[in-house]
């Protein structure tokens, strides 16, 4: 078996990846709710902040800081898989892919390049044709502390972010 090396660094934050077996299933959409029950359980046990966040039917991708003291991130989707399949299944098969992908956050322009990536991404996968009318984004939470405008990424910027090939 292929061992995976992670990147850790106390007090980090991390650009994620993290897709379902079937890329056909709509299944994080549609259960959101039970992705989100499956986060917060996980979230007493792995302390972590949530920088910013989509989730789109067959996928998530997340940006997030872990404490100085902990960065098991590892664990943490682990629970957060653990919990949605239990939710979902009640003892089924996993419906995720075993492994996640992942990206240590260099600077502060690696970081805005990434939230970016994650606020854009329902465009890019032609969901919705403004960032705004996708529901289950930080986006909304980052035009509610006026950090960006509801406008973001439409007009003359066809794609804001090009960060590599993600999912």
């Amino acid at each position: 078996m292929v061992r995976y090396r992670r990147n850790r660094v106390a007090g980090g934050a991390y650009f994620f990846t993290v897709t379902l077996r079937d890329r056909r299933d709509d299944a994080l959409v549609r259960h959101v709710d039970l992705l989100r029950a499956s986060w917060q359980k996980a979230r007493s046990s792995i302390p972590h902040t949530v920088v910013a966040a989509v989730v789109l039917p067959d996928h998530l991708h997340a940006v997030i800081r872990m404490p100085d003291t902990d960065a098991d991130y590892s664990r943490l989707w682990q629970e957060i898989k653990k919990g949605f399949t239990r939710r979902l299944r009640n003892g089924g098969p996993s419906p995720w892919q075993s492994r996640f992908w992942e990206h240590t956050i260099r600077d502060d322009d690696d970081l805005r390049a990434h939230v970016d990536y994650v606020h854009f991404n329902p465009v890019k996968h032609g969901l919705v044709t403004r960032v705004v009318d996708w529901p289950y984004s930080s986006f909304h939470r980052y035009v509610r502390d006026g950090e960006l405008s509801a406008d973001w990424g439409m007009g003359t910027i066809a794609s804001p972010v090009h960060v590599g090939e993600h999912a």
